[in-house]
C-alpha cells in the first residue's frame, strides 16, 4: 500500500522524488507528501491529500527555499487516522529536527504515545508512524548520532516497519526494515531506497533488499553494501522491471493496456514453464518433496486464482485441494504429506505472510507463487514460482489474475507428471492446450470490445450484480463480481448457480442483471430458466449462444479462463460510463502490507 523514497542524488533530489512518487501511484494512496533538505541546511515539508500532480504544483510554484540533493517521499494509504494533510507523512518530531516516512504498524503506539507524552513530547496527529519520529528525538539527544538513534528507537517498537529518516542538521538519511518491504541501490545519479523496485527502476539494474532488523545508512559509502544485523551482508539482485514497460503506449488507462497484455504475458509464461512442465522438470527445479494434498491460501484475485488451481488438481490428479481466505486462516488444521501453496501479487500481503507464520509451526512445504520473486513471501517461502506478468499499474488486478493461473496450473500438472500421477502422453496434451490460451484470450478481446460496451451502458442504472456459476466456472464468476465491485462500486455477488434457490432467488426482480459464466454445464440452462421467470436480465458469457460468445465446446479443467476478459472489460466500461477512476478505485490499494 504505502510507498517510500528516500536518495541522496548529483542533482535536486526533488526531480527523483516526484518520478519515484508516480512510480509509486499504482499501490494506492490517499495522501503524498516529501520532505526536502534546503541549500541553507533547513529541511522543507510539502504534503497533499490530492494527487501527485499538486504535490508537484505546490513544489514548482516555489517553497521558498532552494532545495538540495537530499529527500525522502512517501504515498499514504490511511490506517491510523482519516487522510488529512496533517496525517500525511514525512511526520517530523517536537523540534523539526527529525523527518520519517514510515510503512507498517506500530502495534505498541499507544503506550509509547503515552509514555512520551507524559515526558513531555507534543503530538500533531494520531498516526502511530509519528511516535517513531519522538522516540528517535528522545535518543538522538543521548547519542548525538542518527544511526545509533535510530537503533536504540527501534528496540523499543513492536510491529512491522519499512522507514527512512532525514536529520536536519546533517541530511543525514537512514532507512531500516523488519517486516515491510525495503530496499537499497546506488547508482550513478545517487543513492537510493525505496519499497518497491518500480520506483527506482529508471535508474538502476541492481538492488539489495534489507532483511528484517536491518538499519542502514544512506551515503555514498554504505547504500547497498552496509551489512544487516547478525553482520549478514545483503545479496544483490537484478531488477526486474525496465524503463518503459509502465507507459500506457497509445491506450487510455492503464487497465485497458494490461487487459490488451494478456496474450503476451501468459505467452511469456509458457515459454519460460512450458519446456518443463509434461517431463516434470519443473517440479523437481523446485526442490520440493511430493505431496498428496494442497492447500492454498489467497486475499481477493489471489484467492479466486488459487481456487482455479485447486479445481485442476482435483480434476486430473485426484489430489485433494482446498483455499482459504487467509485472513480467517489461523488456527486451521495442517494434515500430514500437505503443501502449502501461498499466492500473492506483490508478496508483500499481510495476511497471507500471517497466515503462513501458524503453519510454519507444523513445518509443511511451502511454495509461493507470486510476481515479485523478491518479496517477503518468496524469501520466506521453500521455493518460489514468478508468475511473469510484469508491471501492473492499475490497482485491479487483471493480467496478473491470469498469469497466476497459468503458472500455478503448470506447477500443478508439473508435480502430477513427476509423481507418477500423470502420464507423459496426457500432460502433454495439458501443456498443447495451456498453450492455445493466449490466442484465447486475444479472441475474447476482441468480441468483448464489440458487444460488451452497449451492455456496460445499458446496465449503468442497475444497483447490483449477480454472478453465476457451476464447476470450473465459479472462480471466474467470482473475480468478475469483484473487478465490478472495485471499479463500478456497485454490489455484486457471486453464487454457485445451484445456490439460487436456497436464497438468492429473493434478490431477483424484474431486470435486475445476472452474469452467467458458461462452462456449458448442462445444468446451467434450468438456472437461467430460474432467473427469467423472475424477470432477471441475463448476459450469459461463454460457449456459442451466450451473451458475449467467447469459448469453445469443452471447457479445460481449469476452466473457462477466456470469459475472465469480457468480465473485466465489463467492469472498466461500466466504471468509465460512471465516471470513475478505473486505475485507482477508491479505499484500494496495490499491495495490502496491513491486516
Amino acid at each position: 500500500m504505502c510507498g517510500i523514497i528516500a536518495c541522496r542524488t548529483h542533482a535536486p533530489a526533488v526531480d527523483y522524488l516526484l518520478v519515484a512518487l508516480r512510480r509509486l501511484e499504482y499501490r494506492g494512496y490517499d495522501s503524498v507528501g516529501v520532505a526536502v533538505k534546503t541549500t541553507g541546511g533547513q529541511v522543507v515539508r510539502i504534503r497533499t491529500v490530492e494527487r501527485i500532480d499538486a504535490l508537484d504544483r505546490a513544489i514548482r510554484g516555489g517553497t521558498g527555499y532552494e532545495l538540495d540533493r537530499v529527500g525522502i517521499g512517501h504515498t499514504r494509504w490511511a490506517t491510523h487516522g482519516p487522510a488529512t494533510e496533517a496525517n500525511a507523512h514525512p511526520h517530523t518530531d517536537c523540534t523539526g529536527r527529525i523527518s520519517l516516512v514510515h510503512n507498517g504498524i506500530i502495534e505498541n503506539a499507544h503506550e509509547l504515545r503515552q509514555a512520551l507524552s507524559i515526558s513531555g513530547h507534543h503530538f500533531a496527529t494520531g498516526v502511530d508512524s509519528e511516535v517513531l519520529c519522538h522516540l528517535i528525538e528522545d535518543c538522538l539527544t543521548i547519542s548525538g548520532d542518527l544511526l545509533c538513534a535510530v537503533q536504540a528507537a527501534l528496540a523499543s517498537i513492536e510491529g512491522s516497519w519499512a522507514i527512512a529518516v532525514l536529520e536536519e542538521r546533517t541530511g543525514r538519511v537512514v532507512v531500516a526494515a523488519n517486516g515491510s518491504p525495503l530496499l537499497v541501490a546506488r547508482t550513478e545519479h545517487g543513492d537510493f531506497a525505496a519499497s518497491d523496485i518500480a520506483a527506482i527502476a529508471e535508474w538502476t539494474d541492481d538492488f539489495t533488499v534489507l532483511g528484517d532488523g536491518d538499519v542502514i545508512e544512506l551515503s555514498v559509502s554504505s547504500a547497498g553494501q552496509s551489512a544487516g544485523k547478525n553482520g549478514r551482508k545483503p545479496v544483490v539482485r537484478q531488477c526486474i522491471w525496465r524503463n518503459g514497460e509502465d507507459g500506457l503506449n497509445g491506450h487510455a488507462d492503464f487497465m485497458a493496456k494490461e487487459i490488451d497484455e494478456q496474450p503476451t504475458a501468459v505467452s511469456r509464461v509458457l515459454d519460460e514453464l512450458g519446456p518443463n512442465i509434461a517431463n516434470g522438470r519443473l517440479w523437481h527445479s523446485l526442490g520440493l518433496a511430493p505431496f498428496n494434498r494442497l492447500q492454498v491460501i489467497g486475499c481477493g484475485t489471489s484467492l479466486n486464482a488459487g481456487q482455479v488451481i485447486c479445481n485442476l488438481l482435483r480434476r486430473v490428479g485426484g489430489v485433494p485441494a482446498s483455499f482459504s481466505v487467509a485472513s480467517e486462516s489461523a488456527g486451521e488444521i495442517v494434515e500430514p504429506g500437505a503443501l502449502c501453496l501461498a499466492i500473492s501479487q506483490s508478496g508483500e500481503t499481510s495476511d497471507v505472510l500471517n497466515a503462513i507464520v501458524s503453519r510454519r509451526a507444523v513445518d509443511p512445504a511451502m511454495l509461493a507463487l507470486t510476481n515479485n520473486p523478491h518479496s517477503t513471501l518468496a524469501r520466506r517461502a521453500d521455493a518460489v514460482v514468478n508468475c511473469l506478468a510484469g508491471p501492473e499499474i492499475g490497482v485491479a488486478a487483471t493480467k496478473t489474475f491470469v498469469c497466476q493461473v497459468v503458472a500455478g496450473v503448470a506447477v500443478m500438472v508439473s508435480a502430477l507428471a513427476a509423481n507418477g500421477c500423470l502420464g507423459r502422453s496426457a500432460a502433454n496434451r495439458l501443456v498443447d492446450d495451456l498453450r492455445r490460451i493466449p490466442a484465447q484470450l486475444s479472441s475474447a478481446g476482441t468480441v468483448a470490445k464489440c458487444l460488451v460496451p452497449p451492455i456496460a451502458e445499458e446496465l449503468a442504472d442497475a444497483p447490483g450484480f449477480i454472478f453465476i456459476a457451476r464447476g470450473t466456472g465459479i472462480p471466474y464468476a467470482a473475480e468478475g463480481a469483484l473487478k465490478l465491485k472495485e471499479l463500478s462500486y456497485r454490489w455484486a455477488e457471486h453464487y454457485p448457480a445451484g445456490e439460487l434457490k436456497h436464497g438468492p432467488l429473493a434478490l431477483i426482480s424484474s431486470g435486475t442483471p445476472v452474469v452467467v459464466v458458461d462452462n456449458a454445464d448442462s445444468k446451467l440452462a434450468n438456472n437461467i430458466a430460474e432467473v427469467q421467470a423472475r424477470g432477471g436480465r441475463i448476459i450469459s458469457v461463454g460457449s456459442l449462444g451466450s451473451t458475449v460468445p467467447v469459448t469453445g465446446e469443452l471447457s479445460a479443467p481449469w476452466g473457462p479462463i477466456e470469459t475472465i476478459v469480457p468480465l473485466q472489460i465489463l467492469a472498466r466500461n461500466l466504471a468509465l460510463f460512471l465516471g470513475f477512476d478505473v486505475d485507482k478505485p477508491r479505499n484500494l490499494a496495490k499491495s495490502v502490507t496491513v491486516e
